[in-house]
C-alpha cells in the first residue's frame, strides 16, 4: 500500500478565517484519500471553530504525528497551548493571536525539518499581530527561511500549469525597478532553477523571465532594463546554470497566456502587480503559494485573513483545500524519490 504523506497544517491567527477554511477542508472529506491530515493549533480554537462551522466532526488530540491515522470524519490534533481565550474578538489584530500563529508555523517547521511530518500546509496570519507579539517578519515566507536557515528563500505563487516567481514583492514601483539587475536576477534565478525538480521530474525545466518595459523595450526605445540587466542575465544563466533553460525577456501582456498553454515550467516577474493582477485574474481565489528554497515542502493560501468576514461562516474553503492538496502531491513526489 502506498504511504500518504502527513501534513501538517497551522491554523492561522485566530481572529481571522483560517481556522474556518481549514475546518471546512478537512469536513470536505476527500482529503484524507490524499494525505494525513494533521492540525496544529490550539485546541480550544478548533472546537470554537467546529461550533461556528456547524459541523459533526469528533477531533483528537495526539501527542506526536506519529499517532496520526488519517481517520476521515475525525480531526486530529497537535495541541499548541496559547494564551487566546473565548469569546473570540474577529476580526481584532491581538498580539495572542499572533503569537500563536508564529509558535504554530515554528513547531510545524521543526517537525517537518526532523521528517517527522512530510509537508507543511499555513492558513493565513496577520502581519501586525505578529509584529505586535514582538516578530518582525515580512511575513511567513520569511519566518520559514530564518527558521529553516536557507541561504536564500522566495514564494512561487501556483495555478495549473504556471508557477509565477516574483523578483520583487512588497516595494514601491520606483524602488522595484531599481531592483532589476544583472545581480538580482541571477540569483533569482539560481534559486528558482534550484527548486523545480518537484515539479518537472526527470526533465529540464524552461525558466521565462518577464520584461519590464512596454514590448521588451522594443530595442531600447521605450527603457533600455532588457539590453543592460535582463537579457546579460539570461545569457549568463544558459551558459552556467545546467539545471534549467532561461527564454525571454517575454512581454509582460502574453508571458502569462504562454505559460497558461505550458510553454514554460516557471515565469520570473518583475515586480508585485505585475505577478498579481495576471495571476488573480486567471486563478483568483485559487492561486497556492509554494516557498523556495527551503529543505522542507511548505505551501498557503493566496489571500489573507480577511477579518472583514472573518466569525460569520461566509469563507470559502477552496484554496485553502487546493494549498493542502498541493502539499500532499508535492510530498508524495518528494516520498516517491527518496525511496
Amino acid at each position: 500500500m502506498k504511504k500518504k504523506p502527513i501534513v501538517g497544517i497551522t491554523l492561522g491567527d485566530a481572529a481571522g478565517i483560517g481556522p474556518e477554511i481549514t475546518i471546512k477542508s478537512i469536513a470536505d472529506g476527500t482529503l484524507h484519500e490524499l494525505c494525513l491530515p494533521l492540525l496544529i493549533g490550539d485546541p480550544l480554537i478548533v472546537e470554537e471553530t467546529l461550533k461556528l462551522v456547524g459541523v459533526n466532526l469528533a477531533f483528537k488530540e495526539v501527542k506526536g504525528p506519529e499517532e496520526c491515522k488519517g481517520i476521515r470524519n475525525i480531526i486530529e490534533i497537535l495541541p499548541v497551548k496559547s494564551r487566546i481565550t473565548l469569546p473570540i474578538e474577529y476580526g481584532k489584530v491581538d498580539a495572542t493571536f499572533g503569537e500563536a500563529s508564529v509558535q504554530q508555523s515554528m513547531i510545524a517547521a521543526k517537525l517537518a525539518l526532523e521528517g517527522k511530518i512530510d509537508a507543511i500546509c499555513s492558513a493565513p496570519v496577520n502581519k501586525e499581530a505578529m509584529r505586535l507579539a514582538g516578530y518582525l517578519y515580512e511575513g511567513q515566507t520569511q519566518l520559514f527561511g530564518e527558521f529553516c536557515k536557507a541561504k536564500k528563500w522566495g514564494m512561487l505563487l501556483l495555478f495549473g500549469p504556471i508557477r509565477c516567481y516574483m523578483l520583487t514583492n512588497h516595494l514601491s514601483l520606483r524602488d522595484a525597478i531599481k531592483k532589476v539587475t544583472y545581480e538580482f536576477l541571477i540569483d533569482a534565478l539560481e534559486l528558482v532553477a534550484g527548486s523545480l525538480s518537484l515539479f518537472t521530474q526527470g526533465r529540464k525545466p524552461v525558466i521565462a523571465i518577464s520584461a519590464l518595459n512596454p514590448h521588451a523595450g522594443e530595442n531600447g526605445l521605450f527603457g533600455r532594463e532588457e539590453i543592460e540587466q535582463i537579457l546579460p542575465a539570461i545569457e549568463w544563466a544558459n551558459q552556467h546554470l545546467t539545471s534549467a533553460k532561461v527564454l525571454g525577456p517575454i512581454p509582460s501582456d502574453t508571458i502569462f497566456i504562454r505559460a497558461k498553454e505550458g510553454e514554460f515550467d516557471a515565469v520570473i516577474s518583475l515586480f508585485h502587480d505585475q505577478a498579481n493582477m495576471a495571476m488573480k485574474l486567471i486563478g483568483f481565489g485559487e492561486v497556492v503559494t509554494f516557498i523556495l528554497g527551503l529543505p522542507i515542502i511548505r505551501t498557503s493560501v493566496g489571500h489573507g485573513t480577511a477579518f472583514d468576514i472573518a466569525g460569520q461562516n461566509k469563507a470559502n474553503y477552496r484554496n485553502m483545500y487546493a494549498a493542502i492538496r498541493t502539499a500532499a502531491e508535492l510530498a508524495t513526489i518528494k516520498i516517491g524519490v527518496a525511496k
